[in-house]
């Protein structure tokens, strides 16, 4: 039984670990053919060899790394536009690198990456183009998050820019806005405070559900807006947060 993806190259970002992982898991289940990009050489050797997919090791900041690559990708038929950086803290705690870093990565790596693939979708008069934003955005304020969040609104202001501008092209644009996820990121950044238990149980508590997401949870939500199911959704902010933004 043919699966969702199948027939379908699929380009995953951040797909080293994490949600990124979780996806590219999930797309080869579906029968996409899939290229994982991380600056993580090592995880994608080991996620390479667990899924069979091919993968490429890239520096996304890297605009001229992100040309070349996307000079022998092929044809593109989906994008997820998975990695990321969380910077933590306030404007006035907030300092210059990490301002730089959370744009050059979370929203400057999508404008060079899509630049770069979206010509040949056009071409062919389909894509869909799948972002990576979060509740913590344009959706709600969440404090501690101003870098984060002020790249993460810019994101949703990118999706509905592009599928406003190709729609009639056989393109489509969708944002996917999580809540509190368990990834090796969020595990890292709990162990980095002075009290770990605590800091998981606020992260918790703060989901009406009582519970993290499963990275799986935001991969099956992918897949559906990679698929053909979905051919009637375009600009949209999908929220999968547990009932947080409620």
């Amino acid at each position: 039984m043919l699966g969702r993806l199948a027939g379908k190259h699929a380009i995953i970002t951040g797909g080293g670990q994490g949600i990124g992982r979780a996806s590219v898991e999930r797309f080869v289940a579906e029968g996409a053919t899939v290229t994982a990009l991380d600056v993580n050489a090592a995880a994608l050797d080991e996620l390479g060899q667990q899924c069979g997919c091919a993968t490429h090791v890239i520096d996304l900041t890297d605009k001229n790394a992100i040309a070349e690559f996307a000079t022998t990708a092929g044809e593109i038929d989906v994008m997820f536009l998975c990695a990321g950086y969380v910077a933590t803290g306030t404007i006035l705690s907030c300092d210059e690198e990490d301002w730089n870093l959370s744009f050059d990565l979370n929203i400057s790596a999508m404008y060079h990456l899509t630049r770069a693939v979206l010509p040949g979708m056009v071409d062919r008069r389909q894509g869909s183009i799948i972002t990576m934003s979060s509740v913590a955005s344009s959706v709600r304020g969440v404090p501690d998050r101003f870098a984060y969040a002020t790249t993460k609104a810019a994101v949703i202001g990118f999706t509905k820019a592009i599928a406003a501008d190709f729609v009639t092209q056989g393109i489509r644009c969708n944002a996917i806005c999580p809540g509190s996820v368990a990834t090796p990121s969020l595990e890292d950044r709990m162990h980095a405070t002075s009290d770990y238990n605590a800091t998981r149980a606020a992260y918790v508590a703060r989901q009406p559900m009582g519970r993290l997401g499963d990275v799986r949870e935001i991969a099956n939500l992918a897949v559906y807006l990679a698929s053909d199911e979905s051919s009637f959704t375009t600009g949209q902010c999908h929220i999968i947060d547990g009932g947080w933004s409620n």
